[in-house]
């Protein structure tokens, strides 16, 4: 009840005072008008912060389309509190970035020449050619910065219905871009829609055309869905389940989705145990899917961590038994959550009810803080060097093992025995 009259709030306050009312976007606006009639529109929001006002969501991100060069932008904002920085300046896009706002801006255009990964563009200043351009209905949907909607391709009627349609000829606008694909499925996740037989049909006459795509573009759009609070629910649709498989085969663990969702939302998960969750199998799969898309090293690591203590939890029932303070000391607690998060999901031999007492012990063992450093032991006759976190760690070890005790007369004696 506290979170339906919570979200009511937002809902009323955004209503009241909508995005573009911000005094900033308001300056942005007025600076990028300055010598034109008021009749001539020379910006809009278009994209995501467009699709958010109209549903109410959070607006995390904000794009600006204009009529003005890259160049012509970036004179107008030389000597403002913005910094212009080049974000994409061949494609026409520069960001302005405040204490408050970042905002992408890009010049209308219309592709010339693609080859389903670049594209060679004209930079226009005719509207209708902008929408006509993009990918999908609901991303082609204006807002002016006095709240006026232009929508060339009647995006708000397809938003409204949760239906994500091409623009124009599917099979056209993903030869454009074969990257579409993987987009189509993101917002075909987000808004629950339903898959057209035709962009069904041209989503499957294309797969190979993902091969072109760099492995950076579709690890980060990939992120982007593992991100969505709705991927969770992935195989309540059959046909998108379908579709994501094809495209990524290594995620041959789906049905861990129907585990997860007993214990969890998509939204109290991290995206490095969901991949876990995913992908770690007796068949080493995480390791194919790091070296396939080349993840970042902090991913590799704590998936390879994950499968290391996965395999340790299946050939030692007594893992979150014995030595749970140990573990919680050298992993955290939040690690050993997250690691019964997988172990449930992946083992269906373990009960929910294992699982919650397992996950009660956790959150009520205690943390142990290692009491000895550095400069106590310089402070007991030890000299700076290598040999010094050598012993630092001979202590610990021996602390660990005792129950995270250890007196001051043996911390001596091991430092003595180390100075001979």
């Amino acid at each position: 009840m506290f979170n339906q009259s919570f979200n009511f709030i937002k809902t009323i306050k955004r209503n009241l005072f909508p995005f573009y009312k911000n005094k900033e976007l308001k300056f942005v606006f007025k600076t990028l008008q300055e010598g034109f009639e008021d009749t001539t529109v020379v910006a809009r929001f278009v994209g995501g912060c467009v699709r958010k006002h109209i549903t109410n969501d959070v607006i995390d991100d904000i794009d600006i389309a204009t009529i003005l060069t890259a160049d012509e932008i970036k004179e107008r904002f030389k000597d403002t509190s913005f910094n212009v920085i080049d974000t994409g300046i061949k494609h026409g896009t520069v960001t302005l970035v405040s204490d408050e706002l970042k905002l992408e801006i890009t010049t209308l255009r219309k592709d010339v020449e693609t080859d389903g990964r670049h594209a060679e563009v004209e930079y226009i200043n005719d509207w209708q050619l902008d929408s006509e351009r993009r990918d999908f209905t609901i991303n082609a949907i204006y807002l002016d910065i006095n709240g006026k909607f232009f929508d060339p391709q009647m995006g708000k009627a397809d938003l409204k219905n949760n239906n994500i349609k091409f623009i124009g000829d599917p099979q056209k606008r993903i030869e454009e871009d074969y990257l579409r694909i993987i987009r189509f499925i993101r917002f075909k996740i987000m808004y629950n829609s339903k898959v057209e037989p035709t962009t069904s049909k041209a989503i499957k006459l294309n797969l190979n055309g993902i091969k072109k795509i760099s492995k950076e573009r579709i690890l980060s759009e990939l992120f982007k869905i593992l991100d969505l609070e709705n991927f969770i629910n992935l195989n309540e649709s059959v046909h998108t389940k379908e579709l994501f498989f094809l495209i990524f085969p290594e995620f041959s663990n789906l049905e861990r989705l129907e585990r997860l969702k007993k214990i969890c939302n998509n939204s109290q998960i991290s995206k490095d145990v969901l991949l876990a969750v995913l992908l770690i199998d007796e068949k080493n799969n995480h390791e194919y899917f790091a070296h396939k898309y080349n993840i970042p090293n902090n991913i590799k690591e704590n998936l390879n961590l994950f499968a290391k203590d996965l395999k340790l939890i299946k050939e030692n029932r007594d893992f979150f038994e014995k030595n749970l303070e140990k573990n919680i000391y050298l992993n955290n607690k939040n690690y050993l959550i997250n690691l019964n998060i997988l172990n449930f999901a992946s083992n269906y031999n373990y009960k929910l009810k294992d699982f919650s007492e397992t996950l009660r012990k956790i959150l009520q063992s205690k943390t142990h803080f290692f009491p000895i450093d550095g400069k106590y032991l310089i402070e007991n006759g030890m000299n700076e060097g290598s040999a010094l976190g050598k012993v630092l760690k001979i202590i610990e070890n021996e602390w660990i093992a005792n129950g995270f005790k250890i007196s001051k007369s043996r911390v001596k004696e091991i430092i003595h025995l180390n100075l001979s």
